[in-house]
């Protein structure tokens, strides 16, 4: 990150806002459309994908080649383009089909920008409510219609204090059930189901924990730049990188995040 000029960061964002921008377009005439189809990518089991997902997609690769052909891409929806620059643009459409589909405004358009070492910047983009969270390059800012506003995560509190959120009540595995679980059982609060958007709350100062499992690297890279932008932490269950998907806990703090660690380990 420190080999970068000034002018590679302000490029590197302005890209970032582009996509978000085409993906918002793309997205936006599908939400809560009564001819909105789903498919459904799995055989065994539910994992949606629509229209809007596959044009926002297509349109924000239209622009990286364009805007930066040199660099790879990766994407939920159309996998992995090879590049020679060393960086990658991690891509997710629409994070939380199941909710876009429902008509929650709690899914988001996912964009990272990476390196070998993991994610430099990151955009968690909410375009139904208009509000774009990013973090990098020592900013991180909430855009919205209340204005902008700079991110800063919760200071430490104890867990018995704390707001802890994840997508689905049922967290991966078994074993990775009841490690979520321990920690849940501590904090005053737990809450499902908003996908991308728990992540932006945490960077925004509004929860203090949000704990996963299954993911994807294209569902974690932009949350992790923004809540570590934002003051926060983000790691494997293990204590290790995110990065690549998997368990994933993001905490306000490295206090929180210590003691949900130890519960998860347990």
């Amino acid at each position: 990150m420190t080999g970068y000029s000034d002018e590679s960061k302000q490029e590197f964002r302005r890209v970032a806002f582009a996509l978000a921008d085409a993906a918002r377009s793309a997205i936006l005439p599908h939400f809560r459309s009564s001819t909105l189809t789903t498919d459904n990518k799995l055989h065994d089991g539910f994992d949606p994908v629509t229209v809007a997902d596959q044009a926002a997609e297509d349109a924000m690769r239209e622009i990286l080649a364009k805007e930066r052909p040199d660099d790879a891409v990766l994407g939920e929806e159309f996998g992995a383009l090879a590049g020679t620059s060393g960086l990658t643009w991690v891509l997710d459409p629409i994070d939380g089909t199941r909710g876009f589909m429902s008509g929650t405004p709690t899914w988001g358009v996912l964009i990272a920008l990476s390196d070998e070492d993991g994610p430099m910047l990151g955009v968690i983009d909410q375009p139904y409510i208009g509000e774009r969270f990013h973090g990098g390059f020592g900013v991180a800012e909430c855009i919205g219609p209340h204005g902008t506003k700079r991110l800063e995560t919760r200071p430490a509190r104890d867990l018995s204090e704390a707001t802890l959120f994840t997508t689905f009540p049922k967290v991966g595995t078994v074993a990775e059930r009841d490690a979520f679980h321990r920690v849940a059982g501590k904090a005053q609060l737990t809450r499902y189901g908003m996908d991308c958007y728990a992540y932006a709350l945490v960077a925004a100062g509004q929860v203090d924990l949000v704990i996963e499992a299954g993911l994807n690297a294209y569902d974690i890279q932009a949350p992790i730049a923004v809540v570590e932008a934002a003051g926060g932490i983000v790691t494997d269950w293990a204590g290790g990188p995110a990065h690549q998907g998997g368990c994933a806990l993001a905490a306000a703090n490295l206090e929180i995040h210590a003691q949900a660690l130890a519960l998860l380990q347990a």
